[in-house]
C-alpha cells in the first residue's frame, strides 16, 4: 500500500513563492547544473530550427572521437570541395588546405565556421560524407536522451529535418561541460585569427563573455527562419547555470535577454542547506520484523535551490509502499521525500533504512497476522452495523 506522510522542513531562507521569468524568446530552457533543478521552460520540447547552435553536436562528437583515439588534436584534415562550398560564417578554407584539428575546433567555436564543421564531419563519418555524419549525429543524440533532435547537416545550415528542442540543447551543453572539461575553456575564447584570412570574422559572437557575470560559453545561432539564439552557461561562486533561448529578433535583443536570464537565475535563487546526510525524516511501518518500524534517513546532504524573496518553511511528503517486509538492511531505499515549491518542479530525494531489521520469530509473525486480520474484519463489521 502506498503511504504518504506530510512534514515540515526548516530552511533558514526557504520560500513558498517564485516569480516565473517572462522571457521574450519564443522558446527557452534554464537549468541549474549545481542542483539539477529546471528554473524555466518555455516551449522547451518544441523541435525548432537550431541554426549554428546545432554545431554543439558536431563538437561533442569530435571531443568523443579525440577521447577514444579516432581523432588526434594535432592531426591535419583535408578540405573537400563540399566543405569549401559552404558560405555564411566560414574559416575561408579551400581544397589546398590541410587543417589541424585544434584549429578546426576553434574555428567552429569562435568563428562558427560552417566549412570547419563539414571537414570534421567528413573525417568522422562512416561513409565519408556529411550526410552520413548527420545520421550519426541523430543516433548519438538519441543515446544522450535528446529525443526532439534530428540532423541533416553538421552546422545548422537551413534544411528540412534540421531540428532541435531547447531542452535537448540544454542537455547537450550540460554534457559538454561535464564530459569534456579539458576542452570547455575553448568556449570562453573571444578571438581566433585563423591564418589571417578573415579579419572580419575573428571574434566570438557570444555577447556575454566580457560582461563579468561568469559567462564562459557556449554557442550563438542565427538564421532568418530561426531568429537569434544562444546556448549559454555562466558560473558564479559554486553555482553554474545552463540556458538556451531562441527566436529573438536581433543581436541586441539576444544579448539583452541572455543577460537578463543570467541575472535572474543568480539573483532570484540561492542554494540553501536543509539537512545533512543521515538525518531521520520519518518512520516506516515494518511487517514481520523484530521491531514494528524503522527510521528513514537522507542518503545525501539535502540542499535546495530556493527563491530569495520571501521567508517560509518548506513542506514535503514522505512516500513509501508499506508496511515493509523484514528483513531490512541498513541503506536499503525504502521511499522518497517529495518537496515542492511554487514556481519550481518537485524535488524527489531517496530515503534509506536507518538500521537493520531482522525478521521476527514465529510468535511475532503470528501476532502481526492477527492484527492485519482484525483490521480487515472491523470495516466489515462496521458495514453490517
Amino acid at each position: 500500500m502506498m503511504l504518504t506522510l506530510a512534514l515540515a522542513l526548516t530552511c533558514a531562507s526557504a520560500v513558498a513563492f517564485a516569480q516565473t521569468f517572462d522571457t521574450r524568446a519564443t522558446a527557452a530552457y534554464v537549468y541549474d547544473q549545481t542542483t539539477g533543478i529546471v528554473l524555466l521552460e518555455k516551449n522547451a520540447d518544441d523541435p525548432l530550427p537550431p541554426a549554428s547552435m546545432s554545431k554543439l553536436m558536431t563538437l561533442y562528437m569530435a571531443f568523443e572521437a579525440i577521447a577514444d583515439g579516432r581523432l588526434r588534436i594535432d592531426e591535419r584534415l583535408p578540405v573537400s570541395q563540399h566543405a569549401m562550398s559552404y558560405t555564411g560564417s566560414t574559416m575561408f578554407l579551400d581544397t589546398t588546405d590541410r587543417v589541424v584539428v585544434e584549429d578546426l575546433l576553434r574555428g567552429i567555436i569562435v568563428l562558427s565556421g560552417n566549412d570547419a564543421c563539414a571537414v570534421i564531419a567528413e573525417a568522422l563519418s562512416l561513409n565519408g560524407t556529411e550526410a552520413g555524419f548527420a545520421r550519426m549525429m541523430t543516433e548519438r543524440a538519441r543515446e544522450l536522451g535528446m529525443t526532439h533532435s534530428s540532423f541533416a547537416n553538421s552546422n545548422g545550415w537551413p534544411a528540412a529535418g534540421q531540428r532541435m528542442s531547447m531542452r535537448d540543447l540544454g542537455i547537450l551543453a550540460n554534457r559538454i561541460i561535464l564530459d569534456f572539461p579539458t576542452y570547455y575553456p575553448l568556449f570562453s575564447e573571444t578571438e581566433f585569427a585563423f591564418d589571417g584570412r578573415a579579419p572580419g570574422n575573428v571574434r566570438n559572437r557570444n555577447p556575454l563573455l566580457n560582461l563579468g557575470i561568469g559567462a564562459d560559453g557556449l554557442k550563438t545561432g542565427h538564421t532568418s527562419e530561426a531568429g537569434y539564439g544562444l546556448v549559454g552557461s555562466a558560473k558564479q561562486g559554486d553555482r553554474r547555470i545552463v540556458f538556451v533561448i531562441t527566436g529573438l529578433q536581433s543581436e541586441a535583443a539576444r544579448a539583452e535577454e541572455a543577460e537578463r536570464i543570467v541575472n535572474w537565475a543568480f539573483r532570484q535563487f540561492a542554494e540553501r542547506d536543509i539537512h545533512p546526510a543521515g538525518t531521520q525524516i520519518a518512520m516506516a511501518d515494518v511487517w514481520g520484523g523484530e521491531v514494528p518500524s524503522v527510521g528513514m534517513v537522507l542518503a545525501d546532504d539535502l540542499s535546495m535551490l530556493v527563491p530569495t524573496i520571501r521567508q517560509n518553511d518548506l513542506t514535503g511528503e514522505v512516500v513509501y509502499t508499506g508496511p515493509i517486509e523484514a528483513p531490512i538492511a541498513a541503506g536499503d531505499q525504502l521511499g522518497e521525500l517529495v518537496i515542492t515549491l511554487d514556481g519550481l518542479p518537485e524535488t524527489r530525494v531517496p530515503l534509506l533504512a536507518e538500521n537493520d531489521v531482522a525478521a521476527g520469530g514465529f510468535s511475532q509473525r503470528l501476532r502481526m497476522a492477527a492484527m492485519v486480520l482484525l483490521e480487515k474484519i472491523r470495516p466489515a463489521e462496521a458495514e453490517e452495523a
